[in-house]
């Protein structure tokens, strides 16, 4: 992949991200490292919405957090990014977003079970981090978050949002929108009372296995560009 390929993949991944609704004014971002340079990232600016992001507005930064190309401004979040590439150089690509059943989700203080098919490829695989409410402007808080999510894909900031990470665009940007639907389902199937028993988990596990498909993510993830571009 080109550094033109991943700027217009990462401005593609925005775009639906903001069609999902996880954009929440322009609070979100997402980032992906130079496909030729690990040191760098690609991210989306401050004070501009997932739907705004162009391959023009993006900001180019380093593993230190700051900018190093780019007219538009560095987000002021930018340590979760720099923080996560830091300590996991299998991950190429991350997002952070405040979708509300995940949000809500984060604030019950419950396990995450095997309720839904989604929700197969988070059972005891996500980090909590409780450091703040606030947003994660420093970098030891970045650091912090880094360290709570571990080897996991994903990790819950409590009663903020969620960081979702992947080893490329497609796998972050499903696995953010599967996250959300695998929190619904869980929140809606709680509510309505007490839960059937789980699946055995090695039937969980093999369902992870398949959701995980490289080729499903890209399929799934060009579908929902094709969608994006009709709307546009």
């Amino acid at each position: 992949m080109t550094r033109d390929e991943a700027k217009q993949k990462l401005v593609a991944g925005g775009h639906i991200l903001a069609m999902e609704g996880q954009g929440d004014l322009t609070r979100g971002h997402i980032s992906v490292r130079l496909p030729d340079d690990p040191t760098r990232f690609y991210m989306k600016p401050h004070s501009f919405g997932f739907d705004e992001m162009t391959v023009d507005n993006l900001v180019t930064c380093d593993l230190e957090g700051e900018k190093v190309e780019g007219w538009a401004p560095r987000h002021s979040e930018v340590f979760i990014h720099s923080e996560i590439f830091k300590l996991r150089p299998d991950i190429t690509s991350i997002i952070h977003t405040h979708p509300p059943y995940s949000v809500a989700f984060s604030a019950s203080g419950r396990k995450l079970l095997a309720l839904s098919q989604p929700s197969a490829l988070f059972v005891d695989n996500y980090g909590v981090y409780t450091g703040t409410i606030d947003l994660i402007r420093q970098k030891d808080q970045g650091n912090g978050v880094a360290r709570a999510l571990g080897q996991h894909p994903v990790v819950f900031l409590k009663n903020h949002g969620v960081v979702v990470c992947g080893t490329s665009i497609e796998e972050s940007v499903i696995i953010a929108l599967m996250l959300e639907n695998a929190c619904q389902i869980h929140m809606i199937a709680e509510a309505a009372g007490p839960t059937a028993p789980e699946f055995e988990r090695e039937h969980v596990m093999a369902l992870r296995k398949k959701l995980l498909s490289p080729e499903q993510q890209t399929v799934n993830f060009n579908y929902l560009r094709r969608k994006v571009e009709k709307q546009g």
